[in-house]
């Protein structure tokens, strides 16, 4: 095909294009004389990205804490990109499925991985002072992070096993909420009383929360892994794909993030607390609240001793 065909056929695509939509192709392509030349610092961003690493204090370290999580939420983003489109693909099969799971869980590997930067790559001096300046704020609050557990499973796998047995479909997504795992991080279940850092992060995205829980709870991935053809879901690559998932989040990723807050917490040199004021053991480590987004495929072992042996 010469030069001048393949214009008229660009040409052609950009007016069905346009047409589509209700616009002038003209008015579009006459805004293409004025736009400038595209560059890697303005599609990137770079400027306004590397200008939102704001110290709280003069240690070098802090530099590194605050980076580290940003990048960490662009991850959780990009993951969260990820289940969006199982969530909303109309044409779902097991080659689509596994390949977005698997998307995921490379970046919950990464994740992983990268806990060495924190653990190794901080003075435990100096985080030992500038943690106290972000008191009562935590990673716990990170909403993206919650999205994604909302996202992965059923709600009633999210809840405090203390009151799982008292929650079911037809409880209001309001009750769910207030027993959801996490809130035991920050809640007193005896007088009702929640801490700072609960109230703080409820007050920014409980609404929020409420209606991610609603539009996910019939589309997060474990129901649409049940809306696959009985046979589908027996594809023992998909399966694979799936439980990697899931132990890659609630045991391994968990667990490099644990083994690093101890580092820290307990090397003795400050007051053994978390900078929320969780009890950040019980509410971490996974064989508490057997965080598990597909119990059904795991066996009856494999549950019973979920985050046992690490």
């Amino acid at each position: 095909m010469d030069d001048s065909r393949k214009f008229d056929d660009i040409i052609e695509q950009l007016q069905d294009k346009y047409t589509t939509i209700g616009q002038d192709t003209n008015d579009h392509l006459h805004g293409l004389l004025h736009s400038k030349p595209i560059t890697y610092w303005d599609y990137i961003q770079t400027d306004a990205l590397l200008n939102l690493q704001i110290q709280r204090t003069t240690l070098p370290d802090e530099m590194v804490f605050i980076a580290y999580h940003q990048i960490n939420e662009l991850i959780f983003k990009m993951i969260l990109w990820e289940i969006q489109q199982v969530a909303e693909e109309k044409e779902l099969n097991v080659a689509f499925f596994e390949d977005k799971i698997m998307r995921v869980s490379r970046y919950f590997d990464m994740l992983t991985t990268s806990f060495n930067i924190m653990r190794e790559g901080m003075s435990i001096e100096q985080y030992m002072k500038f943690r106290y300046t972000l008191t009562p704020a935590s990673g716990f609050q990170s909403a993206q992070y919650r999205m994604i557990e909302f996202a992965s499973t059923e709600l009633i796998n999210l809840i405090d096993y203390r009151f799982r047995k008292t929650i079911d479909r037809e409880t209001p997504f309001e009750h769910a909420f207030e027993h959801l795992y996490w809130q035991a991080a920050g809640k007193d279940y005896k007088t009702g009383k929640k801490s700072t850092l609960l109230v703080n992060f409820e007050k920014r995205y409980k609404g929020d929360f409420i209606r991610f829980m609603q539009t996910y709870n019939t589309k997060n991935l474990w129901s649409r892994f049940k809306e696959l053809p009985v046979e589908d879901q027996k594809d023992e690559s998909l399966v694979k794909a799936m439980r990697h998932f899931d132990h890659t989040v609630n045991i391994t990723w968990v667990m490099a993030h644990y083994n690093t807050a101890r580092h820290y917490i307990e090397s003795g040199t400050g007051d053994g607390e978390a900078t929320g004021g969780s009890d950040w053991k019980k509410y971490m480590h996974p064989k508490y609240q057997k965080r598990i987004f597909f119990p059904e495929l795991w066996s009856e072992e494999e549950l019973k001793n979920w985050g046992e042996h690490i």
